[in-house]
């Protein structure tokens, strides 16, 4: 099935919604990564939803939240369950946050998980689902993740996990069909010729024109992910053709200003002062230029907007004489062969993580940490990785 979001986020409201995961999910739609996020709490009991079960499965990323009250949820477990079933055919990529818990006890069960889990077995006429349950979150305190005790504070996990799905993403970058554009490396050796990104001049706006939909804007999404760490604060509006169309302009206005608002400006004055990489994708009007011109002639010296239109004539009438044209944007299927080795090399790799954990589990248990091993683990993780 195709991908229609790149994020499924998986979290306890109770612990969560009004920090951490609202802080992350605004800033992964900031950047451009499509996000599912529920915001429905549901009571014990109540089953997750059809429209629920399709976005884990059309989601091409899971990131479970794993906070204090994680377990105690019998719909959070049922998400679980679901997820952990397409990260064991090969269909999804899960990134756990262990946030203000213990990996060990999630692993290992103990302390208030356990606690937990019994209120479910009394409560629970099914011992079958406890136990897939018990196990689905096992699974998945066994692959390596982020945990909030070694971060400063929560911007920077944030930041942390932000970066680390953005680079995953750059490196899977395909159209929704499974397909990815044909020289993808060519395009933005050309493109980073036309753009200095280490300029100091006032702000440039450069087009992308290209005649197909779908591989302009993969490339549009390409070249954001690609170029954003290099600004302070970027934004990513994609798809502008659908946030204008049957609106107000005010409204294109307003969606730009959200977004920017993740990096913390708090007036348009402030935008004198950074560095911005605007990439505005499938603009269809003048009118929507105009609109947005309002906000980056603002920006401040070395910026960047990036327009990209299947009009060519557009960006001529607006004046825009930096256009990078693409008439050959081609898409070529994915290599059968190619996946199929890298979901071995998964399989593998997720059997060695779960026995690197349960020896470091052993050890941990009978010794204690021993002198000298602390970070082992993870070296040896990244190394096979």
């Amino acid at each position: 099935m195709s991908p229609k979001y790149d994020v499924f986020l998986s979290f306890r409201g109770i612990d969560t919604r009004a920090n951490f995961v609202s802080f992350l999910y605004k800033e992964l739609e900031r950047r451009g990564i499509q996000t599912f996020k529920d915001d429905k709490e549901l009571q014990n009991g109540q089953r997750i939803s059809p429209e629920l079960q399709r976005a884990i499965e059309e989601s091409r990323f899971a990131v479970v939240v794993v906070s204090a009250h994680y377990a105690a949820s019998s719909w959070c477990l049922d998400e679980l369950v679901k997820i952990m079933d397409f990260v064991k055919n090969g269909s999804k990529t899960v990134m756990p946050i262990f946030y203000g818990v213990d990996p060990f006890h999630v692993r290992r069960q103990i302390g208030d998980v356990a606690e937990q889990f019994k209120k479910h077995e009394a409560r629970e006429k099914d011992p079958e689902k406890v136990l897939s349950w018990r196990q689905a979150l096992k699974d998945l305190a066994n692959i390596s993740g982020q945990c909030s005790s070694k971060w400063y504070n929560d911007s920077k996990l944030v930041d942390a996990t932000v970066d680390g799905i953005s680079e995953k993403l750059i490196t899977f970058t395909r159209l929704s069909n499974g397909r990815k554009i044909v020289g993808i490396e060519r395009h933005m050796k050309k493109l980073n010729r036309l753009v200095d990104l280490n300029s100091k001049k006032p702000v440039r706006v450069i087009g992308i024109w290209a005649s197909g939909g779908n591989g302009r804007s993969t490339l549009a999404k390409h070249v954001y992910q690609t170029w954003c760490k290099q600004f302070e604060t970027n934004c990513y509006l994609g798809n502008v053709k659908r946030i204008f169309k049957g609106r107000h302009l005010a409204h294109l206005h307003d969606e730009f200003l959200e977004k920017i608002e993740g990096a913390y400006l708090t007036s348009r004055g402030s935008l004198k002062r950074q560095k911005v990489l605007l990439v505005a994708d499938d603009v269809y009007k003048v009118e929507q230029l105009d609109a947005l011109a309002e906000d980056f002639t603002d920006f401040g010296p070395g910026s960047v907007v990036v327009i990209t239109t299947q009009d060519k004539q557009l960006l001529i009438s607006y004046g825009i004489k930096d256009v990078y044209e693409v008439e050959d944007l081609r898409c070529e299927k994915l290599c059968d062969l190619r996946t199929f080795a890298f979901k071995k090399r998964r399989d593998i790799f997720a059997a060695f993580e779960s026995a690197l954990y349960e020896a470091k589990d052993f050890v941990t248990e009978c010794f204690g940490c021993p002198s000298g091993t602390s970070g082992v683990y993870e070296k040896l993780l990244k190394e096979f990785n």
